[in-house]
């Protein structure tokens, strides 16, 4: 349980903290784009782990389990939104 609540808090953290680290590179729209994929990546992991963790039994709390599940589903959806924004941005600007 340790060693998958270690990698859930890692990759829940990186979604955040590459999609800051993408913005600072906003001027760059191939690089923009490819740190928010990498976040998308993270949550897709994130939700991964969650999902090892339930079916281990390591997380018994369901109810617990599928409002943290549906979050991630959710945020999942409004990162390949804003992805899908950020690359139609980008193609009419040129």
């Amino acid at each position: 349980m340790y060693e998958e609540g270690s990698q859930i808090r890692r990759s829940s953290k990186s979604v955040k903290s590459t999609i800051v680290e993408g913005y600072g590179r906003r001027n760059y729209k191939s690089d923009y784009e490819r740190y928010i994929t990498i976040s998308l990546a993270s949550n897709d992991e994130t939700i991964d782990h969650l999902e090892n963790l339930f079916e281990t039994e390591s997380l018994t709390d369901e109810k617990l389990y599928k409002e943290l599940h549906s979050k991630l589903e959710t945020l999942g959806k409004k990162i390949n939104r804003f992805l899908q924004s950020v690359q139609k941005e980008h193609l009419s600007k040129k």
